[in-house]
């Protein structure tokens, strides 16, 4: 007995000093600090403290012993854990830590291994670096038999926090901040995924580095000031060190609140006229969509960005223009679909290019001979994920594109319907076993489709977008930005990168139709919201961009109020007919954006601008409120009575090179007989006075006391009738 007891101790003896020799030799608080915060991390690798130094404020609720780090795994892979554990995605928590210089060895429950994390600790922020992990050295054979990658992991979580709930929280740059204090987690490079989740009192903000983009080498950073000015200060310093794109040099500029003049049919030949109808608007920005410079126009031709005859010389003939451009005083930018490809381009025919992406991936089960004309293509996957959408029901299998009209639910998986040779592609033998999928077609209108980003065809797009954009153009629209295949928080912003770090100088700013986290270095103006009907225009207005503005701007980041479609009296819309953009609407448009410094974009067509009988007005109403934007004229009580958005309000030339700000609201004209004719009633000086116009054309008014008023372009009435007469006499108006 006393044998089998010794033998028993010296067995757990051993255990013991295997554990002790995996553990830190000394337990004690792990510190990180730098000149403006203090984060103390417990021995347990849980969040304790972190403090900002300016004001004091402690900023994390430790009441859950959060770690600050964590290790996914699809299934368990040490045999003992795997036989030990159900098989099922398990993330491993850290539960101790220590720091030998500046690397912090984190250890985790059950995994059998840990994580060495580099640490620089910079004035504003401090950047966590993975550098790789390390196996249990006691126990050398923990993957001995499985020819595994040590350690296989799928995801590691860099960095967690839970930071307290403050009076902002920006779910864009992963921010919450008030006026004493702002911590961040953000992504350091374009790589790393970030997030929050709500929970009671804090939210947890986190960055996750993916296996398929970058484990090893990745990395986040920790980013706080006491307030947002310190805070911006902070990003700026991370963005200087690591050479990203600068987004508070951005927001920084006296360009972003400027509205932009957008237009799609502007060439050589006509720029002249674009400009000058520019500088009627008051606008320093004009943005040109592709097709002012590009063959084919629409998405049909995308990916080959062949230059439109007008420019036989290519871009030194682009760079003549955009001089002169410049020359006037405005500032080019290029709006471009930089993740689409045509489906008429030669990236889709005749041969489809095998980087176009596949939404779900098929593999053939049988093979199709270059003769057949099959009805129905058989494959080895389920079909549970197969496209529905009528015009989107696209497969690609080499070169080739098949349209197929449905497909079988249980085995065996087939596509029925098939037709061979979409798209003019080139019909051709595929043999069993030859891997494809559903095509990514684009949403909108189904006659593009998106780029693979795990391949390199987005960077071969890019550098045609450079060449054009080099010749001159000082900033860009990233439209399309959505068609990326998942992981989204990652693709959307690489996909803006992988161009803009092919243009030999940064943009001022970019836009895009999309963002993710990354993106906020880029995109200091967000995205622009579509174009809406004139009689929905103000109501828009309120339900999209006024209502995420305010959204914006905890991520400190202006909203692009656009696009506004410049429409003519009788124009079609959809079902039915418009009465057009008239100058109310874009002062009610531009009134609320400026009310959050924001700017919009118009959509300009020297066509619709000849059609429109009000276009000087509708121009001259944009040019007052640019150029208060640009003078920055309005005062902070001027800024909180804009955003009412139950008020209108008027800008009033004030004689003296400024202008009255005026609330106005519309009138009855002629009992409602007529709606071709508008009027809106405001006081200044100590008199009512209307301003009224024709939408189309023009009429006489007759007032009950025989005033004849002729409606054409905007004018004035004034009068020192009460509010109440007014309304009266204009309700009561004949309309000859």
């Amino acid at each position: 007995m006393e044998g089998f007891s010794a033998g028993i101790g010296v067995v757990a003896l051993a255990a013991v000093l295997a554990n002790l020799a995996f553990a830190p030799v000394c337990r004690a608080d792990v510190v990180v600090e730098t000149d403006s915060f203090r984060l103390v991390v417990g021995d347990d690798a849980a969040a304790k403290s972190l403090v900002v130094k300016a004001t004091g404020e402690e900023c994390i609720d430790a009441r859950e012993g959060i770690p600050l780090f964590t290790s996914t795994q699809e299934r368990p892979y040490n045999n003992e854990t795997k036989l030990a554990h159900p098989t099922k995605r398990m993330t491993f928590p850290a539960n101790r830590v220590r720091r030998e210089g500046n690397v912090l060895v984190v250890g985790f429950s059950i995994a059998p291994y840990e994580a060495r994390v580099r640490v620089d600790e910079r004035r504003g922020y401090a950047l966590f670096t993975l550098e790789g992990f390390m196996t249990n050295t006691t126990d050398e054979k923990q993957y001995k038999d499985l020819l595994l990658d040590v350690p296989p992991v799928s995801s590691f979580r860099l960095l967690q926090l839970p930071v307290r709930n403050r009076k902002n929280f920006g779910d864009w740059l992963n921010v919450c901040w008030d006026g004493r204090a702002a911590v961040a987690v953000m992504g350091a490079d374009p790589y790393s995924e970030i997030d929050h989740e709500d929970r009671f009192g804090f939210r947890l903000l986190n960055a996750d580095l993916l296996c398929e983009y970058k484990v090893k080498g990745g990395c986040a950073a920790l980013v706080a000031g006491a307030g947002e000015k310190a805070f911006m200060d902070s990003v700026e310093e991370m963005e200087d060190d690591l050479d990203l794109p600068r987004g508070v040099k951005s927001r920084r500029s006296t360009l972003l609140n400027a509205s932009v003049y957008w237009t799609a049919d502007l060439t050589p030949q006509n720029v002249d006229e674009h400009i000058a109808w520019a500088k009627k608007g008051g606008f320093r920005l004009m943005l040109l969509y592709f097709s002012c410079i590009c063959r084919g126009g629409g998405y049909h031709y995308l990916g080959d960005y062949d230059w439109r005859p007008e420019y036989p010389n290519g871009e030194k003939d682009l760079a003549a223009m955009l001089s002169r451009i410049k020359a006037a005083g405005l500032t080019p930018g290029l709006h471009t679909l930089q993740t689409h490809i045509g489906l008429r381009s030669r990236y889709a025919t005749p041969d489809a290019d095998l980087r176009l992406n596949k939404k779900v991936r098929y593999t053939l089960a049988k093979s199709l001979p270059a003769d057949a004309a099959p009805c129905e293509i058989e494959v080895l996957e389920s079909t549970a994920r197969a496209v529905r959408c009528e015009k989107c029901r696209v497969l690609q299998f080499g070169g080739e594109l098949f349209t197929y009209e449905g497909f079988t639910e249980t085995p065996p998986y087939k596509f029925t319907g098939v037709r061979r040779g979409h798209s003019g592609t080139r019909v051709r033998a595929h043999e069993r076993g030859e891997a494809g999928g559903i095509l990514d077609l684009c949403e909108c209108l189904a006659i593009s489709c998106c780029i693979d980003q795990r391949t390199d065809l987005q960077d071969e797009i890019a550098e045609k977008i450079a060449k054009i954009y080099d010749a001159g153009m000082e900033f860009c629209y990233f439209d399309g930005s959505a068609g990326v295949n998942p992981p989204c928080g990652i693709n959307v912003a690489l996909s803006q990168w992988r161009v803009v770090r092919k243009f030999r100088k940064m943009p001022i700013f970019t836009e895009g139709s999309a963002k993710s986290h990354f993106a906020w270095h880029l995109q200091a103006g967000a995205n622009a919201f579509d174009v809406f009907r004139p009689e929905d225009f103000k109501e828009k207005i309120v339900e999209y961009p006024f209502a995420e503005a305010p959204m914006m701007r905890r991520n400190f980041t202006r909203l692009d109020f656009g696009w506004w479609g410049f429409l003519s009296y009788g124009d079609k819309w959809r079902d039915g007919t418009t009465i057009g953009t008239q100058p109310d609407m874009w002062e009610y448009g531009a009134a609320k954006a400026a009310a959050w410094d924001c700017p919009a974009t118009i959509q300009a067509n020297l066509g619709k601008f000849a059609r429109h009988a009000r276009a000087n007005d509708v121009m001259e109403t944009m040019r007052r409120w640019e150029d208060v934007r640009a003078r920055r004229l309005l005062t902070a009580a001027q800024k909180e009575a804009l955003k009412d958005t139950a008020r209108e309000f008027h800008l009033v030339p004030d004689g003296r090179g400024g202008y009255d700000l005026v609330e106005w609201e519309q009138i009855d004209v002629a009992g409602g007989k007529s709606t071709d004719v508008r009027a809106f009633l405001y006081e200044r000086g100590g008199r009512r006075m209307v301003e009224y116009w024709h939408l189309s054309g023009s009429a006489r008014l007759v007032l009950p006391d025989e005033t004849v008023l002729v409606a054409g372009d905007v004018r004035v009435y004034a009068t020192d009738a009460s509010r109440d007469a007014v309304k009266a006499a204009f309700a009561a108006a004949k309309i000859d």
